[in-house]
């Protein structure tokens, strides 16, 4: 028996089709719910709550990954500067870095 979180890892890197991939994540589901593991409940909630765009993955295998690298490094520049209130000396400094 493959452990759960090795299947939803070989879902996502073995699956290359929409309705394959909604298939095994259904099937990843119910291991969870049988399995009882209290940690894996909350990800199998978001997974079935998001699944239509989860699936959009299986359409090109992109993520958003690199803009929510982004933001975080938005986050942590406005981080440094507490109350930046200035968008202008924002938007310049972050062109200068990140541009």
């Amino acid at each position: 028996m493959i452990p759960i979180q090795t299947y939803i890892f070989n879902v996502f890197e073995n699956t290359t089709d929409k309705n394959n991939g909604l298939s095994k994540l259904a099937r990843w589901h119910e291991k969870v719910a049988q399995a009882e593991f209290k940690s894996f409940n909350t990800i199998s909630r978001s997974i079935q709550n998001h699944y239509q765009i989860i699936l959009n993955y299986f359409d090109n295998r992109s993520t958003n990954a690199s803009a929510e690298s982004f933001n975080a490094k938005i986050k942590a520049f406005r981080s440094q500067f507490r109350g930046l209130r200035n968008i202008e000396f924002l938007l310049s400094r972050l062109t200068n870095i990140y541009a």
